[in-house]
């Protein structure tokens, strides 16, 4: 991240010093940069007069916010027991098979990451999952196929 002392210094000014600005200049960090890299994370801890281990701690309890790059798209897969319920195991073994990946882990392409979340708020709709801050409700097998081809589509027109 280019000049991450300036960068941080103007999230601090807009967000205040005060302990309560973590997590909103957390979120804005990962918004530009899709990562909260370790360099950003020891500037914020400066920025605010907190430890280091503090500002790391609240970036990796949030299941939203990356410390580690991952995909052009970050698949999160609904783990409430609702969705569990409505077949998300299914979904996983899909999106496992389609992506030869594991939870947790990224296409060799650097194109998806795949990974469980904790509720996303469509349990009433589920399996339920989230393809950076796009929602796809009430999956199936069959429609996630449908909804990667049309990611690697998008990727391919994007590349070209």
């Amino acid at each position: 991240m280019p000049h991450t002392v300036e960068y941080i210094r103007k999230l601090a000014e807009r967000h205040g010093r005060r302990l309560e600005s973590l997590l909103p200049i957390l979120e804005n960090v990962y918004e530009d940069h899709h990562v909260i890299p370790e360099d950003a994370m020891v500037e914020i801890a400066r920025e605010l007069d907190v430890s280091a281990a503090k500002v790391y701690g609240t970036a990796t309890f949030y299941s939203f916010l990356e410390t580690a790059k991952g995909g052009k798209y970050v698949i999160r897969v609904c783990k409430t027991i609702t969705c569990m319920m409505h077949g998300k195991n299914q979904i996983i073994k899909e999106l496992e098979e389609l992506l030869k990946i594991n939870l947790g882990e990224t296409t060799p392409d650097g194109l998806f990451t795949l990974k469980e979340t904790n509720c996303l708020g469509q349990c009433h709709r589920g399996p339920a999952m989230l393809i950076n801050d796009t929602p796809f409700t009430e999956l199936t097998p069959s429609k996630v196929r449908d909804i990667i081809n049309e990611y690697r589509l998008i990727a391919q027109k994007s590349a070209s």
